[in-house]
């Protein structure tokens, strides 16, 4: 069997982060190579040749995107199918509300308490917003990034997946297409 490769098309650093530590650990264990491009300061025509490129080697892609103020998944897809004439909706996942939804998510009560996150138990992230986010940093870390590399060293995908429906879209649909694609079953 030949080289799979996977490309993961992220919007900034904070989502770039996230699949660096959380996401891709899990995708190397059914890909060669998975690579993460930070799309949000291309050009469109880059981004364009990104996606022609990737389509030609015959390797597979994720394109990443928070919903922000689309009102559903579907007119996210559409918007997005609207700018990059190369990109097939089946590969996009809209993250629910925002990246930071999806770090939350991960905590549970007693990580989120020895972290310092006074909330009373956050069952449900979806629509945790950056703004919403940064309100929670305890005063004990020297910055957002130090707050989020600590919380994910504590994140847990089966508690994510309780915790935000997007992520448990993501983590399912990828999980299924992986046993499907290894033979394993899906």
């Amino acid at each position: 069997m030949g080289c799979k490769r996977l490309f993961i098309f992220v919007e900034g650093e904070d989502d770039e982060r996230f699949f660096e530590k959380i996401v891709e650990p899990e995708l190397r264990k059914i890909y060669n190579s998975v690579g993460i491009i930070h799309y949000a300061t291309l050009k469109k025509k880059k981004i364009e040749n990104f996606l022609k490129s990737i389509k030609a080697m015959g390797a597979e892609y994720i394109f990443v995107t928070d919903i922000d103020e689309s009102p559903c998944v579907t007119a996210k897809k559409q918007k997005l199918l609207s700018i990059f004439t190369n990109i097939d909706k089946e590969r996009v996942i809209v993250v629910i509300k925002e990246i930071e939804s999806w770090y939350l998510s991960g905590l549970d009560d007693t990580k989120s308490k020895r972290l310092g996150i006074h909330l009373n138990v956050i069952n449900n992230t979806n629509n945790i917003t950056k703004e919403q986010f940064n309100q929670l940093i305890p005063g004990k870390f020297d910055s957002r990034v130090d707050f989020m590399l600590e919380i994910l060293k504590n994140f847990s995908i089966e508690i994510a997946k309780q915790k935000n429906k997007s992520f448990k879209y993501f983590i399912e649909k990828y999980n299924y297409e992986a046993s499907k694609n290894d033979g394993n079953g899906g």
